[in-house]
C-alpha cells in the first residue's frame, strides 16, 4: 500500500516493527549517540523533562518498543477511576437507547442507537443505564424544534401515545417547544429551543434536584425534592411527536458543555486511551518539531509549518513506532473528537501538518483503520459545525469548515470520503447550511446591529407605499445605521459561504486522476443518487433533505459550477460562458442521465420511446433495441409493483416485524447524528416502512441501461468519437462546444434541486417580512391612538404605552432576524443566482422547442422552474432587491412571455398539471403592466397564435383560466369596469393585496385588436367561440340560481341552520364566472359588433337570438324585481361570509355594457 498525498510514497511493508538482530543495521543511518539523543527528545517523560544523560537508558530502535510501553503505562489509574465513576450507576458501561424493551410507540433509531426520530403521535424511549446516587449529566442535540419532552424517568413509568416523559408521577421533563417543565402538572420554565441547540440534562440524587441547561447556559433548577430511596433509579428518557428528531450524547463523545462542576457523564470517558492518545500525539508533534542535521551531527529545531515527510529512514521508523500504538486508538469516536480534531500546528489556513498527518496515516495505518478514522473525523466535524452556537463573528463555524477543507485537500482521503462517507453515511449537505438564529440576543446580533429599522410607510392594504415621501432626519439616521449593521453581518457570512464553495470546488475537481477516478465523477454519481432519494420520497419527510439545507446547497453549487464553467471558457474560447449556459436537449432522450420516474412533457418515457422511435432515429440518430420496446400498460405496472412488494415481504425475516427489529432503509435520517437509520421500533408490531415501489429500480426501456454506479468518466465526457452525454445531437442544435459534459449534468441537477424544495422554502421565509409589516402597522396605529387619547383617561393611556413597548420589542427582534434572512436567503447575490437559473431554463426550453417532436422528452420540471423562479424574483426578493435592476430584465421577461404564450396550448405537452400551471402563469402575467407589455413585445405571429388558442371553443378543456385571461385584457375598457375592487368592498381590507385579481386594470389594446381581427376574418371561429361562451354562461348562471335558492330556504327555517362553507364558496365562484363570461361577451360585442349585427354573415341572426334568449334577460330580471320578493336581494342582505363578491353592481354593469354597445352599434350601422 502506498500513500497518494502531497508527500513521497513509501511501501508500508518495509517498515514493519521488529526487534530481530538483523534489523539493527538500520541504526547505521545515523550514529548511535545522535539516534539516542533524538529518541530521548521525541519520547519525553510524562512531566516533559528528560533525565540527565548519565542516568538515562541508551535508546535504539531495538529497545524503543519497551521504552514506549513503559512511558504509556505511567500514571495509568484507569481501573481506580472506572470503579469510582461506576458507583451510583446501574447498567451497561456503553450507554445507548434501549431498543429492545424500553420504548413505546413507533420510532426510527440510528444504527449507533443514539439518534431517534418519532414516527407516531407521541413515542417514548429511555436509555439502557440508570442512576440512583451522585450527580449525572447527559446532552441532547436538538435536530428539530417541535414538540418533545426530555428528562428522566423510573422503570415503573408507563407511557402511551398520549402520555410521555413528565406526564407520570416519577418522570420529569423539559419542553423547549412550549417552554414548560412537566411532572404530571406543568408550569413555565426555561427558554425556547431551536434546531441546532444542545440541551444538558442534570440530576443531583444527593440533593434531590433536576436542572437543565440550554447551550451551556443554566435554566435554573426545574424540580426539587424528587423521589429517592430504595428501588428508585432514574433513566434518561424522551418523548417526541411525529417526525421530531434528536441525538443523545451520554458520554460516548466529549460533552460539548462539560462545565457544570461535580457532574459526570453517564458513560465513562476512555481515560486510559485518552492519556495514551495525548501522549502519542505529543510524541508526533516532537517528531515534527525536531530535525536531525546529519552533516553537523546534531539535533535542530524546525519550523512546524514547513515540515515535510522527505523519506528520512530514522524519522519514518520513529513514526512507525508511534503509529503502532496510535492507529487502533484513532478508530474510537471519543478519541477522534477529543484528540485529532484539536491537532494543529501553525495556521489552519495553510493545512501543512494536516496534509502530512493524513499522508502518515495512509502510509503507516491499516486501510480499515484509516477508513474508520476518517469516517469518525468527518462525522465529528459535521456535528461540531452544525451544533456550534452562532456568535457574531461565526468563528466556530469558520474553524470547522477550514478543518474540513484541510482534510478534503488530501486527494486519497477526499476520494475515499466521497465514495463511501459523504453521501452514503453522512448528511454532508449540512456543511453548506448556515442556520438562522431564532434567539437574536444569543447570536450577538444586538451588538452587530445595535440600531434597528423597518419600513413605516404603508398603504391601507399593508404594503409598503411606492410613493416617495420625505424621510425624517431621525429615520434616515436609523436606516443608515441599520444598513451598516447589515453590511457587517453580510461580510461575516460571506466568509462562511466562501469556505463552503471551496469544499464544493474540491469535490468537483476533475484533474485528480491519480489512483483512480477523478473526484468530480464520484461526486456526480453520488449527487444523482441524492436527487433520486429526494425526488422519489416526496411524502416521506424523514428521508428528504430539509428544504432550508437545499437552499444553501443550491447557491453554493451554482457558485462552484460557474467557477469551473468560466474556467473552461478561458481555456476554450469557442465554448459558451456561464452567462449563456443551458442544458442541451439530447440529455433528455439519450439515456445517459437518469431522470428516475419524473414526468416528461409528453408523458411516460416508455410511451415516448415507442411513439417517437422513428423521430429519434431520423433526427438524433438514436436507435432503440426492439427488445426493449415492450408494451407496458398500467395493469402491468401494478402487477410488477405487487409482485415486487410480495417478494420483498416473503424474503424479509419475521424478526423485522417484531419489536425492535432491524429494517434497512434507503434515505436520510433527520437526527443530529447525521447518519442513516437502520432500526425501526414499533410497539404495534407493524412495519410502516415498506415502500410500494423500491428505490432505484431501473426502467425497462432505456436507450442504454446504465446504473449510476456503472457510469465512468468516458460515459460522461466521451472520447474517440464518443460524445458522452451529448450523444444524439439533433440537427437543430448548433455544433459548437458548450462546456465540459460533467458540468452540464451538475447544471441539470441544480434545476431539479430548485424544483424539489428550494422554491417552496423561498416562499416560506417571506413570512418574517410579512410579520415585520404587520407589527409596524400595529405600532403605527398604536402611536396614533396614543396621540389622540384624552389626558383624563390615564388607564387607556397606560395600556396603549404597554402595547407600544411590546410592538417595539418585537419589531427590534424581527428586524434583526430579517437582516440575517435577507443576507443568507434574499441578498442581491442570491437573487442573481435565481435569475441566472431562470435564464438557463428559458434557453433550455428554447433549444428543446426547436427539436420539434423530441421536445416531448423534456422533464416537466424545466417549465415549472422557469415559472416558479420568475414568481420568486417578483414576489419574494422585493422590496429588498428589485428585479428591474437585473441585467437583461426586459428581454428575459419577453422570452418567458413567448414561452408561456406558445406552450400553454402546445399539443406536445400532455400533462394536465403542467398545462394548468402554464395557463395560470399566463393569467398572472397579463395582470401586471410590466409583464403584459412583455407579452405585447413578443413577435406578432406568436401573439396572434396565442389569441387564436384563447378563442378556441371552451368545451373539452379547462376554460375558466382562459376566460380570466380574456377578462384581464379587457378590464379597464368595459362599462363601469375600471375598478380595482368592487365598490361595496372598498371599506374592507383584502387578505392579500398582492393577488393578481387585486391589481389595477391594465387593458391591452394591441391584443384586443388581434382578437377583433381574428373574429372578423375567421367566419368559423366566431360562432364556435361565442356559442361555447353562451353555453358556459347558461350553465354557470343556472347553478348560481339553484344554489341561492337552497341558501334562502335554509335561512328561512325556524331551526338554527349553518350553510356549508364549501357550498357558499361554490355559489360565489359560479357568480364570478357568470360575471366574467358576461364581460367576455361585452368585449366581443364592443370589438367586433358586426358578428351580431352584420346580416350578411350567415351566423349573425342566430348569435343575436341566442344572446337575447340567454341568461342575459334573467340577469336583468334578477336585479330589477321588487326588493321584498327578490330572492337575490334576500341572499345579499344575509351578508354571509364567503358571498362578499355577490352583489347587484358587477352583474348589472356587465349586462348594461352589452346592451348599450348593441344599441349604439345598431344605430351606427343604420
Amino acid at each position: 500500500m502506498t500513500s497518494r498525498g502531497a508527500g513521497t510514497a513509501f511501501s508500508r511493508k518495509n517498515y514493519r516493527l521488529s526487534t530481530e538482530p538483523e534489523k539493527s543495521k538500520v541504526t547505521g543511518i545515523v550514529n548511535s549517540r545522535l539516534l539516542n539523543d533524538y529518541l530521548h527528545r521525541v519520547f519525553t517523560n510524562a512531566d516533559g523533562n528528560q533525565p540527565a544523560a548519565a542516568y538515562r537508558k541508551h535508546l535504539t530502535f531495538q529497545n524503543l518498543q519497551e521504552h514506549l510501553d513503559r512511558l504509556l503505562a505511567e500514571e495509568d489509574g484507569s481501573e481506580d477511576s472506572r470503579d469510582q465513576v461506576a458507583e451510583g450507576r446501574l447498567g451497561p458501561s456503553a450507554v445507548v437507547l434501549d431498543h429492545t424493551s424500553g420504548f413505546e410507540g413507533l420510532l426510527l433509531v440510528d444504527d449507533d442507537l443514539l439518534g431517534v426520530i418519532g414516527h407516531s403521535n407521541f413515542g417514548s424511549i429511555r436509555a439502557t443505564t440508570c442512576v440512583y446516587k451522585g450527580k449525572w449529566i447527559y446532552e441532547v442535540l436538538i435536530s428539530s424544534q417541535g414538540l418533545m419532552q426530555i428528562g428522566w424517568c423510573t422503570l415503573n413509568c408507563r407511557f402511551n401515545q398520549e402520555e410521555g416523559v413528565g406526564d407520570t408521577p416519577d418522570s420529569y421533563a423539559y419542553d423547549g417547544n412550549r417552554v414548560r417543565k412537566w411532572n404530571v402538572t406543568t408550569t413555565n420554565y426555561g427558554k425556547s429551543w431551536a434546531a441546532g441547540d444542545i440541551v444538558s440534562c442534570l440530576i443531583d440524587l444527593d440533593e434531590g434536584t433536576i436542572a437543565f441547561c440550554l447551550n451551556g447556559i443554566s435554566l435554573g433548577t426545574a424540580f426539587d425534592n424528587i423521589t429517592r430511596g430504595a428501588g428508585m433509579a432514574y433513566f434518561p428518557a424522551i418523548s417526541l411527536s411525529f417526525k421530531e428528531s434528536v441525538a443523545f450524547n451520554f458520554g460516548s463523545r466529549p460533552l460539548r458543555y462539560p462545565l457544570v462542576e461535580g457532574y459526570r457523564p453517564l458513560q465513562d470517558p476512555p481515560v486510559a486511551d485518552l492519556v495514551k492518545a495525548r501522549k502519542l500525539l505529543g510524541y508526533l508533534k516532537n517528531v515534527i518539531h525536531i530535525g536531525i542535521d546529519v552533516t553537523e551531527g546534531k539535533l535542530v529545531e524546525k519550523d512546524t509549518s514547513m515540515w515535510q515527510l522527505q523519506g528520512e529512514p530514522t524519522v519514518l521508523i520513529t513514526l512507525a513506532h508511534i503509529f503502532n500504538y496510535f492507529s487502533p486508538l484513532m478508530c474510537k469516536v471519543y478519541l477522534v473528537e477529543d484528540v485529532l480534531m484539536t491537532f494543529r500546528g501553525g495556521a489552519v489556513e495553510a493545512h501543512p501538518l494536516i496534509q502530512q498527518l493524513l499522508d502518515l496515516m495512509w502510509l503507516l495505518m491499516e486501510e480499515y483503520e484509516v477508513h474508520e478514522c476518517l469516517k469518525q473525523l468527518l462525522m465529528s466535524l459535521l456535528r461540531a459545525y452544525r451544533f456550534s452556537p452562532i456568535i457574531p463573528d461565526l468563528g466556530l463555524q469558520i474553524h470547522y469548515l477550514r478543518l474540513t477543507i484541510a482534510v478534503l485537500k488530501h486527494e486519497k482521503s477526499r476520494k475515499y470520503l466521497l465514495s463511501n462517507v459523504l453521501f452514503d453515511v453522512l448528511r454532508s449537505v449540512v456543511f453548506f447550511y448556515i442556520k438562522s438564529p431564532l434567539r437574536v440576543e444569543e447570536a450577538g446580533l444586538q451588538e452587530l446591529i445595535p440600531t434597528t429599522w423597518w419600513p413605516n410607510r404603508f398603504t391601507k392594504e399593508g404594503k409598503e407605499s411606492k410613493e416617495v415621501k420625505e424621510e425624517s432626519a431621525e429615520e434616515r439616521l436609523r436606516r443608515r445605521a441599520y444598513e451598516r449593521g447589515c453590511q457587517r453581518l453580510k461580510k461575516r457570512i460571506e466568509v462562511v459561504e466562501g469556505l463552503q464553495v471551496q469544499i464544493l470546488k474540491l469535490l468537483l475537481n476533475n484533474k485528480d486522476r491519480g489512483g483512480g477516478e477523478a473526484s468530480r465523477y464520484i461526486f456526480l454519481n453520488k449527487f444523482r443518487k441524492f436527487l433520486q432519494e429526494n425526488a422519489s420520497n416526496r411524502g416521506n419527510l424523514t428521508v428528504l433533505c430539509p428544504p432550508e439545507y437545499m437552499v444553501c446547497f443550491l447557491h453554493r453549487l451554482i457558485a462552484a459550477l460557474r467557477f469551473f464553467w468560466d474556467g473552461h471558457k478561458a481555456k476554450t474560447p469557442a465554448a459558451l460562458s456561464s452567462e449563456e449556459a443551458y442544458v442541451p436537449p439530447q440529455l433528455f432522450y439519450n439515456g445517459k442521465v437518469d431522470y428516475f420516474d419524473l414526468q416528461r412533457l409528453g408523458g411516460l418515457l416508455s410511451h415516448l420511446k415507442k411513439t417517437l422511435k422513428d423521430d429519434l432515429a431520423a433526427k438524433a440518430n438514436v436507435l432503440i433495441d426492439p427488445a426493449e420496446l415492450q408494451a407496458v400498460t398500467m395493469d402491468d405496472l401494478d402487477e410488477d409493483e405487487e409482485s415486487a412488494t410480495s417478494t420483498a415481504q416473503s424474503q424479509r425475516p419475521s424478526t423485522t416485524l417484531a419489536i425492535g427489529g432491524a429494517l434497512a432503509r434507503p434515505g436520510w435520517l433527520s437526527s443530529p447524528t447525521l447518519g442513516r437509520a437502520n432500526r425501526f421500533l414499533s410497539t404495534a408490531a407493524v412495519s410502516l416502512m415498506n415502500p410500494r415501489r423500491p428505490l432505484g429500480t431501473l426502467e425497462k426501456t432505456k436507450v442504454r441501461t446504465l446504473s449510476v454506479e456503472q457510469r465512468t468518466e468516458e460515459d460522461i465526457e466521451g472520447s474517440h468519437g464518443n460524445e458522452g452525454l451529448l450523444l444524439g445531437r439533433p440537427p437543430e442544435e448548433p455544433d459548437q462546444p458548450i462546456t465540459e459534459n460533467s458540468l452540464l449534468e451538475v447544471l441539470d441537477g441544480i434545476v431539479m434541486m430548485y424544483n424539489l424544495s428550494v422554491h417552496q422554502q423561498l416562499g416560506k421565509m417571506v413570512g418574517v417580512s410579512d410579520d415585520v409589516n404587520e407589527y409596524a402597522m400595529a405600532l403605527k396605529d398604536t402611536e396614533e391612538k396614543i396621540s389622540r387619547c384624552p389626558k383624563r383617561r390615564r388607564d387607556i393611556h397606560e395600556e396603549l404605552l404597554k402595547s407600544q413597548k411590546v410592538f417595539s420589542e418585537k419589531l427590534n427582534h424581527l428586524s434583526r432576524r430579517l437582516a440575517w434572512i435577507n443576507v443568507t436567503i434574499y441578498s442581491k447575490e442570491k437573487m442573481q443566482d435565481v435569475y441566472w437559473l431562470l435564464r438557463v431554463c428559458i434557453r433550455t426550453i428554447e433549444h428543446g422547442d426547436r427539436t420539434g417532436s423530441l421536445f416531448a422528452f423534456m422533464p416537466e420540471f424545466y417549465l415549472s422552474v422557469a415559472m416558479n423562479s420568475y414568481s420568486a424574483l417578483k414576489n419574494y426578493f422585493s422590496p429588498v432587491n428589485s428585479m428591474e435592476e437585473l441585467p437583461g430584465y426586459e428581454e428575459t421577461l419577453m422570452r418567458l412571455a413567448a414561452i408561456l404564450a406558445k406552450h400553454f396550448a402546445d399539443s406536445r405537452i400532455v400533462g394536465t398539471d403542467i398545462r394548468d400551471s402554464l395557463m395560470q402563469a399566463l393569467a398572472s402575467y397579463v395582470c401586471y403592466p410590466h409583464s403584459l407589455r412583455a407579452v405585447e413585445r413578443i413577435p406578432e405571429e406568436q401573439r396572434i397564435s396565442m389569441m387564436k388558442n384563447l378563442l378556441a371553443p371552451y368545451e373539452q378543456r379547462p376554460w375558466a383560466q382562459t376566460n380570466w385571461i380574456l377578462v384581464r385584457l379587457w378590464r379597464g375598457c368595459g362599462f363601469g369596469y375600471r375598478y380595482t375592487r368592487l365598490p361595496h368592498l372598498l371599506k374592507t381590507k383584502p387578505e392579500d393585496a398582492s393577488l393578481p385579481s387585486l391589481q389595477k386594470p391594465c387593458p391591452s389594446t394591441l391584443l384586443q385588436r388581434h382578437m377583433a381581427d381574428l373574429l372578423r376574418s375567421d367566419r368559423d371561429l366566431a360562432p364556435s367561440f361565442l356559442n361555447s361562451v353562451l353555453n358556459q354562461l347558461n350553465w354557470a348562471f343556472s347553478e348560481f340560481i339553484g344554489m341561492i335558492q337552497e341558501i334562502q330556504q335554509a335561512a328561512e327555517r325556524l331551526e338554527r341552520n349553518f350553510v356549508d362553507s364549501r357550498q357558499l364558496k361554490v355559489c360565489a365562484t359560479c357568480f364570478d364566472l357568470s360575471v366574467s363570461l358576461l364581460r367576455v361577451l361585452e368585449m366581443t360585442v364592443t370589438l367586433a359588433p358586426e358578428i351580431f349585427l352584420d346580416w350578411n354573415r350567415p351566423s349573425s341572426e342566430l348569435l343575436l337570438r341566442r344572446l337575447a334568449q340567454s341568461r342575459l334577460l334573467s340577469a336583468l330580471i334578477l336585479c330589477f324585481r321588487a326588493a321584498e320578493r327578490n330572492l337575490f336581494d334576500r341572499v345579499v342582505n344575509l351578508r354571509l361570509p364567503g358571498l362578499e363578491s355577490v352583489d347587484h353592481y358587477p352583474i348589472l354593469v356587465a349586462v348594461t355594457g352589452i346592451l348599450v354597445r348593441l344599441l349604439v352599434d345598431t344605430d351606427v350601422q343604420g
